[in-house]
């Protein structure tokens, strides 16, 4: 942190929140919002004449209210930049009629009640996310008796504790009494792989941390008796079985089981009752204290950053990365990365590793001067454009410009465009064209797929990032699926436009699959929310013109779920033989007359 404050290079900016990002890759615009510190970052010299004279004292975040500050405070010995600051809300004024006693200690006199809110812009080429985690909140778990029983402690204060520089200077006492605890006990996956109270996924830190903690205690108390209990064990990383290892010889009770109640005693001592798996036994143990190894939740700033930037998120709430083994630190939108645990929980080896990647990324882009933008992108074709904005309201990026107002005509940006090819698909005109998936060659593909024997085929349209991908895998694992599929490849199921299912069902298709990414994991943002009111749209047209609304379906694949994939491939076979061939031909009779009279009219 010191290395990054003193960077000439590096601009840091504390006390700062970002509360707008325009643009696009190599032209983002950041607003940033800076609050007050009112202390002078450059005159103040850390001395703490002010901290010694001010009467107000609160709870200190730093060591989970383990130890109190004042209102005027450094947040951490290390924190960068090396100055104080003072929390205005909890301060009692600048007036000498009521305190301040901390302008009067200040020999440099750089404490400065005036300071107000600044608003910075901040003209970036790339982005990087690193929003961190939340220390999962075990008040919801009352069996353990967290905040109830005063030597019922989290992993992070057990932390502090056990600190050298924590608020018992390293000696771990119990809360109750100050003294050293004779034995320990630690629950694990605290508000991880819980799916009534918790997270249901695994926070991937919490196993080692407890190991590192038990390795710790008995360096220092020999003597200790140390319990932990335990779903099972992931020491999955370099060198961490041994660590395991190393913990067991020393002694450290490992007992497969999480506790279901805990009690305390007239002592405050804790009375842990646990079903041990292993014999199949309901045990009691006695324990001084108990160590609840809380999992991590995603930072409250995610859903605001994600908003902002226009990026997705994972069901379990931390941003998804746009390929999962081709590009895991890269967002869907180009420009913007992830770093650490805004992507998914990480110790910090992995976050480093990760930041590594992130900047590498980052400098790729930036280092020519130029961007070189995926040709699949969007054209305007400007003697059929109308300016009515259609195409600007279903963009994901942001990456087409209108004036429906003053009938300015759309104009896309290409390094902004991704090539979804939504707005393709929802221009009432056609006034859009798609690189490389244009409405011709897509056309041209359905009707050479459904050049012969139309009836025995089914017509399937797969994005190519989730259920085309999903087909692949289904292949690799030879999942078996009819081979009567004919699949047609699109950027995303957003490109589906409602002229290429008429056209399939005006060429014979009994039955036609629109297969895409789960909505909330669209590689384009929110493109599939609109493939999904088309698909709404037209099984509402086909309802009115008398054909039958489930010849047309809709499926969510991701690109791991290939069974999945055999499993609607084998439901759309047994649909298509309950299409018979007048059905076909009435079909295709009702497409043509309504063909006809548009031609009439026009």
């Amino acid at each position: 942190m010191t290395d990054v404050g003193r960077h000439p290079k590096i601009k840091l900016l504390t006390l700062s929140e970002v509360v707008d990002v325009k643009g696009y890759v190599g032209n983002f615009e950041v607003k940033i919002l800076k609050r007050p510190r009112y202390i002078e970052e450059k005159d103040c010299t850390s001395c703490g004449d002010c901290t010694k004279v001010c009467p107000v004292v609160r709870p200190d975040e730093f060591n989970v209210g383990l130890s109190s500050r004042k209102a005027i405070f450094k947040p951490f010995p290390q924190a960068v930049p090396s100055a104080y600051i003072l929390n205005i809300s909890e301060c009692l004024g600048h007036n000498p009629s009521v305190c301040a006693k901390c302008l009067e200690a200040c020999d440099k006199k750089c404490i400065n009640f005036h300071m107000s809110d600044k608003e910075l812009v901040e003209k970036v080429g790339t982005i990087v996310v690193a929003t961190g985690v939340e220390p999962y909140d075990p008040k919801i778990l009352d069996e353990y008796g967290y905040t109830r029983f005063d030597n019922v402690v989290t992993s992070l204060e057990f932390e502090r504790l056990v600190n050298a520089g924590g608020p018992s200077k390293g000696d771990l006492i119990r809360p109750t009494d100050m003294k050293r605890p004779k034995s320990v006990g630690f629950i694990q996956c605290v508000g991880s792989r819980a799916k009534r109270k918790g997270k249901e996924y695994c926070s991937n830190v919490c196993c080692m941390n407890t190991i590192k903690s038990t390795l710790v205690l008995k360096e220092h108390f020999e003597d200790i008796e140390i319990k932990v209990f335990y779903i099972d064990i992931r020491a999955f990383g370099k060198g961490f079985e041994n660590l395991f290892k190393r913990s067991r010889e020393l002694g450290v009770h490992y007992l497969r089981g999480l506790p279901g109640r805990v009690e305390e005693l007239a002592d405050k001592s804790l009375r842990v009752a646990v079903e041990n798996t292993s014999t199949g036994k309901i045990e009691f143990y006695d324990l001084d204290m108990l160590v609840l190894a809380i999992g991590l939740n995603p930072s409250k700033s995610t859903q605001k950053i994600q908003e902002m930037l226009g990026l997705q998120l994972t069901p379990d709430g931390f941003f998804l990365e746009a390929h999962p083994k081709l590009q895991p630190v890269d967002a869907a939108t180009r420009g913007i990365f992830y770093a650490g645990c805004a992507e998914s929980p990480k110790d910090i080896k992995d976050t480093v590793t990760q930041a590594s990647a992130a900047s590498s990324r980052a400098i790729r882009i930036m280092h020519k001067g130029e961007i070189l933008t995926e040709p699949i992108t969007s054209e305007v074709i400007v003697n059929l454009c109308k300016a009515c904005g259609k195409c600007a309201e279903v963009c994901p990026y942001n990456a087409i410009s209108v004036d429906v107002k003053k009938k300015i005509l759309a104009k896309v940006n290409s390094a902004a465009c991704a090539g979804c090819g939504t707005c393709a698909a929802e221009c009432p005109f056609g006034a859009i064209q798609m690189n490389h998936f244009s409405d011709v060659q897509i056309t041209n593909q359905i009707d050479e797929l459904l050049s012969d024997d139309s009836e025995q085929k089914i017509l399937a349209f797969a994005c190519n990032w989730c259920s085309y991908a999903g087909a692949d895998y289904a292949g690799v694992s030879r999942v078996q699926y009819p081979s009567n599929v004919r699949i047609i490849r699109t950027m995303c199921s957003g490109r589906v436009s409602e002229d290429f299912i008429w056209r399939g069902f005006l060429k014979g298709a009994p039955v036609i699959l629109v297969s895409g990414c789960h909505i909330g994991d669209c590689h384009y943002i929110n493109a599939n929310h609109w493939t999904e009111k088309r698909i709404e749209k037209v099984r509402a047209k086909m309802e009115k013109m008398g054909i039958r609304q489930d010849r047309l379906q809709l499926a969510w694949i991701s690109a791991a779920e290939g069974i999945l994939f055999g499993e609607v491939m084998n439901k759309m076979e047994v649909l298509r033989k309950s299409v018979s061939s007048k059905e076909i031909a009435e079909t295709i009779g009702i497409l043509t007359n309504k063909l006809k009279n548009i031609r009439t009219k026009t």
